[in-house]
């Protein structure tokens, strides 16, 4: 009798156990559902609408992998859990670099912008490279807003920076060959070549400055 007592009270605690342990998986699954939902959720978002929402989109990820992690600890055969998370990490961290990727891109694109608003001066709106609404009685105002805003920011200047600085200055020149046919007067015209000769020199002293110093954090 009494070895009978001990066997059923071993078999209850077996059951127990068993019960605690499937109830855990339940559990877990349940976190790894959840999980995998928010992933699904966030990564058919437009990358660059995400990049601009993406520190609570980082927030709430960051929690939600912590929950469905502690979740599964304590699962002892959770081999199959974790290849289920590791899947929907994989996925998200995809659709990161994707966003990431993005948001330089922007970064990028509205330096540009802002570089251009810079050197060209309040006039100049758009992508548009002609530069139409430079004429003979603006043309050289342009040019000294140019010049001396290239002189004023030369040293923070990068490589690419005077790589895209060059490139509005041949636009401008580009335009200048239009307006002296329609009338740039002469006085205009040697002012402008002044400037031009002060650009040259700038550019190629400081880009080749800018380089010097981009090879030398390069090296370190």
């Amino acid at each position: 009798m009494k070895t009978l007592k001990i066997t059923l009270g071993i078999v209850a605690a077996s059951v127990m156990l068993v019960a605690c342990t499937d109830s855990q998986k339940e559990m877990a699954q349940e976190k790894i559902d959840s999980y995998e939902a928010y992933i699904d959720s966030v990564s058919q978002v437009a990358a660059d609408k995400a990049a601009e929402n993406w520190e609570a989109i980082e927030a709430n990820y960051q929690e939600m992998k912590a929950e469905t992690n502690n979740a599964i600890a304590s699962v002892k055969e959770s081999a199959d859990l974790q290849m289920e998370i590791d899947e929907s990490t994989l996925k998200y961290e995809t659709f990161k670099a994707e966003v990431i990727a993005e948001h330089e891109r922007k970064e990028a694109e509205n330096s540009k912008k802002m570089m251009r608003q810079s050197l060209l001066g309040s006039h100049y709106t758009g992508d548009d490279m002609k530069f139409e609404w430079i004429n003979k009685d603006n043309i050289l105002d342009v040019y000294q807003n140019f010049v001396d805003t290239v002189d004023k920011n030369k040293d923070s200047y990068s490589r690419e920076d005077w790589d895209e600085i060059k490139l509005i200055y041949e636009a401008i020149d580009t335009r200048k060959n239009t307006v002296e046919n329609e009338g740039l007067s002469s006085a205009d015209n040697r002012k402008i070549a002044a400037l031009k000769l002060k650009f040259s020199a700038m550019y190629t002293f400081n880009r080749m400055g800018a380089k010097s110093d981009e090879n030398a954090e390069a090296k370190k």
